[in-house]
């Protein structure tokens, strides 16, 4: 996903509150570059949370917790 301000590598949920459905993804790029609009998703998490024939949509973001980190002993 695309958004401007949240560091790469953040993993966020995006609920799309027409219908509810949400997908996680990680920001790994700058954007958009649309006034108006907060955060662009590939195809595939637009295909999951059923944007692909809508195009926009109000969205909720959730930014989550990072992994614990695994201790090898």
């Amino acid at each position: 996903a695309a958004h401007r301000h949240l560091p790469f590598g953040t993993m966020i949920r995006v609920t799309n509150l027409r219908n509810n459905r949400s997908t996680v993804v990680r920001i790994n790029d700058r954007g958009p570059f649309i006034k108006g609009r907060i955060l662009d998703v590939s195809k595939a998490a637009a295909r999951e949370l059923s944007l692909i024939h809508a195009g926009t949509a109000k969205v909720r973001i959730e930014v989550l917790p990072p992994p614990p980190k695994q201790i090898e002993l």
